[in-house]
């Protein structure tokens, strides 16, 4: 699992409840879907997301979670308040076009992109870093929190 980026992960959560969706003919949440706020969330992941990874290519470090080791600790940007802001930016973006589409099974694909990002990719590049940057990494770890 590790070895798929997370954006594809969240893509494939979003096809296969698509895909679910239209099979159970388009079962609609009461209240949903409220496209306006749907939009709005994608938008802030988006908003989330872009800036953070662009900030990796700025600081000249790895941008692929299996790299085998990464050139910096970024913690500038996003990174002072959230340890995951690209991770954080897929949740968002997946809930806002769960909201979007309205549809029962669409709001298990931020669910899905939670679960994997929290308990597959980040405690794996959790390990990576610490391994390299150690006292740093657990520095800036007590400092600022994993998601918000």
């Amino acid at each position: 699992m590790v070895k798929v980026p997370p954006p594809i992960w969240a893509l494939l959560w979003v096809l296969l409840a698509a895909g679910a969706s239209y099979l159970a003919r388009w079962p609609r949440v009461p209240g949903l879907p409220i496209v306006p706020l749907g939009v709005m969330l994608v938008v802030l992941g988006l908003s989330i997301s872009i800036p953070s990874a662009l900030l990796f290519r700025r600081e000249g470090t790895e941008i692929n979670p299996i790299s085998e080791a990464n050139k910096k600790l970024v913690i500038s940007g996003l990174f002072r308040f959230t340890r995951n802001p690209m991770y954080l930016g897929l949740v968002i973006m997946t809930l806002g076009i769960a909201i979007w589409v309205g549809t029962w099974p669409m709001l298990l694909a931020p669910v899905a992109t939670f679960a994997v990002a929290n308990w597959v990719h980040i405690p794996f590049e959790e390990a990576k870093m610490r391994r390299q940057f150690g006292d740093a990494y657990d520095n800036y770890v007590h400092r600022v929190r994993r998601w918000i």
